[in-house]
């Protein structure tokens, strides 16, 4: 099998299928993300492309390696907290997105570079440093907006809670605490299911570029159980801050 390091004619035919397929079966099933699946695809162009030569100068140097990552943490929290305030605004969501990105991933990322299990180059940092981040963003979005949903929902056992003498944060988590994990279940299916049905990322690349499949296996094993934890401080931290928030009243949070 062999791999091209350009898109030929037919990725520009078959790229757009896929995203008018994305946008049909959207249509189909009323999940009201037309606009947003082209307006991702026209992005990731866009990005990707200026990405690239910002990459191959961040690659020279260490600490451009760690300022881009830092640059990726930025943007994924201002994601994060987009997506939370479709569900409700918080005070100072925008920080309890940050804190709970930050803490997860920079947390993780410390223990792997420090030590010298990833190693310290910038060619090691950065797509780890992505790696990591990005799955803390999923994590935090996921998490904050299923609990704050729930919250909603169940804003009577909520109240109820209160009536009763428990704290906000007790209630809150009461309330919402049996959702919240389930932000970590795409990263534990993935590790339960790594060479049965998926080949990750850093497999792939690691086996591409020459690496030993017992080397690239090792990396990988490193990428996924640092997702794991990652993710697991994110929900920690987002539902933890959430619960002492400022609530608004539960029947103005959307589903």
């Amino acid at each position: 099998m062999s791999f091209h390091t350009g898109l030929g004619w037919a990725a520009v035919v078959v790229l757009p299928l896929l995203i008018a397929i994305g946008v049909g079966a959207s249509r189909y099933a009323g999940l009201r993300h037309d606009k947003g699946i082209v307006t991702a695809a026209l992005r990731a162009v866009v990005q990707l492309a200026a990405v690239g030569a910002v990459v191959g100068i961040a690659l020279q140097h260490t600490l451009g390696a760690i300022a881009f990552v830092l640059l990726m943490f930025v943007v994924a929290t201002v994601t994060s907290t987009r997506r939370l305030q479709h569900t409700v605004v918080v005070p100072r969501q925008w920080l309890y997105c940050a804190a709970a990105i930050g803490s997860g991933a920079f947390a993780v990322l410390l223990l792997l570079i420090l030590p010298g299990v990833v190693p310290r180059n910038p060619a090691s940092i950065l797509p780890m440093g992505g790696i990591i981040v990005g799955g803390a963003m999923t994590a935090t979005t996921l998490a904050g907006r299923r609990v704050l949903s729930e919250y909603g929902t169940r804003y009577g056992e909520f109240e109820a809670g209160l009536s009763i003498g428990l704290l906000q944060p007790d209630a809150f988590k009461l309330v919402v605490g049996p959702v919240a994990g389930d932000a970590l279940l795409p990263a534990l299916d993935q590790t339960r299911t790594v060479g049965l049905v998926t080949l990750p990322g850093a497999f792939v690349g690691m086996v591409l570029g020459g690496a030993s499949p017992t080397q690239a296996a090792a990396l990988q094993l490193v990428v996924l159980i640092g997702l794991i934890a990652a993710e697991a401080i994110a929900i920690l931290v987002v539902t933890e801050l959430l619960s002492r928030s400022s609530l608004p009243d539960g029947r103005t949070v959307s589903a």
